[in-house]
C-alpha cells in the first residue's frame, strides 16, 4: 500500500537525488539488462514509453519489465495504476471545499457549452491538468448533444448537474468522465467536482454571444479551442429579417459582457422601461458600457432580439449551499 501511495508522485518525476534525468535514465537502463532485451532495443523502448505516457522512468521501466518488453501491456498497466491510485485519493479527499475552480468555454458551429469544474484551490485552477479536465468535461458534454442540432426551428437549452457529467463517455475509447477526474485528482492532489454544464444550440439564422472573463495565464495549444475564466455568459439572439449577413460577433460579444457584470435574472422586453442598477431584468438594466442608456436601447438600433442567456459564476452554488 506504501508503495501504491507514491505511485502518483513518482509517476511523472524521477526521484530525488537522482541527479540529471541523462544519468538517471543510464542508471535505470544498467537493471533493464535482465529482460532479456539489447542495450539500445531497451532503450528506445523506455524512451518511447515515456514520451507516450509522462509518467517516470522508474514507472515506465518497472512496467516494461513486468510484460518482457510489450510496450501495449506495459502502457496499459500505467494507467491502470495511475486510475486506481486516482480513485483511492479521490475516496479520502471527498468532502473537502472545493471553492475554487474554472468556467470552460466551448464553441463549435452553432452550438456552445459552458462547464464549471470545481478545486480547493487558484493554484491548481491554473494547472494545465485541470484544464485539460475541464476541457474534457466540455468536449464531453458537447458530444453527449451532438446528435440533437439537426433542423432546429429554434434554439435549445440543456443543463446538466455532476451525476449526470459523471456518467459522460469520452473519446474512442469510450471512458467515463469521472475516470478522468479521478485521474486528475490523483495527480494534483485535490478534491474536485464537476458541477454542472450548459449546451446551447440555434439554427442558422440565429447567433451565439459569448464571454468569458478572469481568464488564468495560458499557453498549451492543446486548449486553444478552450476559454477559461472565472465568469461566463452565452447569449441566444436571432437577428433581423432581412438580414444583410453582419458580423454580429462583437455584439455578440458585448452582449456577453452586460450578462457577467450586470448578473440579469430574466431577458425582460425591449418595452420595458430603463431601471436603474438594482433591475434584474436584462434589457431594462442599465448598459454596462454606457450606463446613460438601457441595454434594450442599445440592441434596438441593430434589429437583433435577444430570446435568452446562461451566466456561470465560479462557486456561487457552493456559497448558496454554505448560507443554507
Amino acid at each position: 500500500m506504501q508503495r501504491m501511495a507514491g505511485l502518483a508522485r513518482s509517476l511523472v518525476f524521477p526521484p530525488e537525488g537522482s541527479g540529471s534525468v541523462a544519468q538517471f535514465l543510464g542508471c535505470q537502463l544498467s537493471r533493464f539488462l535482465h529482460t532479456g532485451l539489447p542495450v539500445l532495443a531497451a532503450k528506445e523502448l523506455l524512451l518511447k514509453l515515456r514520451r507516450k505516457t509522462g509518467y517516470s522512468f522508474v514507472n515506465c521501466k518497472k512496467a516494461l519489465e513486468k510484460f518482457n518488453g510489450d510496450l501495449k501491456e506495459a502502457e496499459a498497466w500505467l494507467h491502470e495504476q495511475a486510475q486506481k491510485e486516482g480513485w483511492s485519493k479521490a475516496s479520502k479527499l471527498e468532502g473537502r471545499k472545493t471553492k475554487e475552480g474554472l468556467i470552460g468555454l466551448l464553441k463549435e458551429g452553432n452550438s456552445a457549452v459552458m462547464v464549471e469544474v470545481n478545486c480547493e484551490t487558484d493554484f491548481v485552477a491554473r494547472n494545465t491538468k485541470f484544464q485539460h479536465l475541464v476541457q474534457q468535461v466540455a468536449i464531453g458534454t458537447m458530444q453527449h448533444y451532438r446528435g440533437t442540432v439537426e433542423q432546429l426551428s429554434t434554439y435549445a437549452k440543456h443543463f446538466l448537474k455532476t451525476s449526470e457529467l459523471s456518467q459522460l463517455r469520452l473519446g474512442p475509447d469510450g471512458s467515463l468522465l469521472s475516470d478522468q477526474l479521478a485521474l486528475t485528482i490523483g495527480k494534483l492532489g485535490e478534491n474536485m467536482i464537476m458541477k454542472r454544464a450548459a449546451w446551447v444550440s440555434v439554427p442558422e439564422n440565429f447567433f451565439i454571444g459569448y464571454y468569458v472573463h478572469g481568464a488564468p495565464p495560458s499557453g498549451n495549444p492543446l486548449l486553444s479551442n478552450m476559454m477559461f475564466g472565472k465568469y461566463g455568459a452565452l447569449v441566444i439572439c436571432s437577428p433581423p429579417e432581412p438580414c444583410d449577413n453582419s458580423d454580429f460577433a462583437e455584439l455578440g460579444w458585448r452582449l456577453g459582457q452586460h450578462v457577467v457584470g450586470m448578473a440579469p435574472l430574466s431577458v425582460g422586453s425591449p418595452e420595458d422601461a430603463p431601471g436603474d442598477d438594482s433591475e434584474t431584468k436584462m434589457l431594462a438594466q442599465p448598459f454596462l458600457l454606457d450606463p446613460a442608456i438601457s441595454l434594450g436601447q442599445y440592441v434596438q438600433p441593430t434589429g437583433v432580439s435577444v430570446l435568452d442567456f446562461v451566466r456561470f459564476e465560479c462557486g456561487e452554488y457552493m456559497e448558496a449551499e454554505e448560507a443554507e
